[in-house]
C-alpha cells in the first residue's frame, strides 16, 4: 500500500500553454505503477481561469470538490457545474474547463495514459468563446 500524505505532492502553477490565467496543479497520482495508466490531480482555478481546449485519449472524469465551473466540448453549449458534480469527459473529444468569472473552482482530475500520454492539449480558449 502506498500513502502519499498530503504534504508530500509539490504544488505547481499550471502553464500558460496549458491555461488562461491562474492554475495551480496539485499532482495525485503523476507516475502509475504498471500496469495501471491511471493518473490524477487537483487543479484550482482562480476566478477567470480556464484550460486550453485540449482532449484526452481515453477520456477524463472530473470530481468538483469546491466552487463553480463552466465547461463546453466543441460545437456544444457551455455548461454549469459546482462543487459535488462528477463529469464524464468523453474519450477525444475537444472540450475545455474552468472557474467562473466570480468564483474559484477546484476538480479532482482522474484520465487515463494511452502510448503514454494522456492529454493532448490545443489552443487558448479565447475570452469571447469563454464569455459566449
Amino acid at each position: 500500500m502506498k500513502i502519499l500524505r498530503h504534504a508530500d505532492p509539490a504544488t505547481i502553477e499550471g502553464p500558460a500553454e496549458w491555461f488562461t490565467g491562474k492554475a495551480w496543479i496539485e499532482p495525485i497520482v503523476n507516475d502509475p505503477e504498471a500496469p495501471s495508466n491511471v493518473t490524477a490531480a487537483r487543479v484550482t482555478f482562480e476566478p477567470g481561469a480556464r484550460t486550453n481546449w485540449h482532449k484526452h485519449p481515453l477520456g477524463q472524469l472530473l470530481i468538483v470538490t469546491s466552487g463553480v465551473g463552466w465547461t463546453q466540448v466543441e460545437g456544444g453549449p457551455k455548461v454549469e457545474f459546482q462543487a459535488g458534480d462528477v463529469m464524464d469527459c468523453p474519450r477525444d473529444k475537444k472540450h475545455w474547463h474552468g472557474a467562473t468569472p466570480d468564483a474559484e473552482m477546484t476538480h479532482i482530475a482522474v484520465q487515463e495514459k494511452l502510448d503514454g500520454e494522456n492529454v493532448e492539449w490545443l489552443e487558448p480558449v479565447t475570452d469571447e468563446e469563454y464569455l459566449r
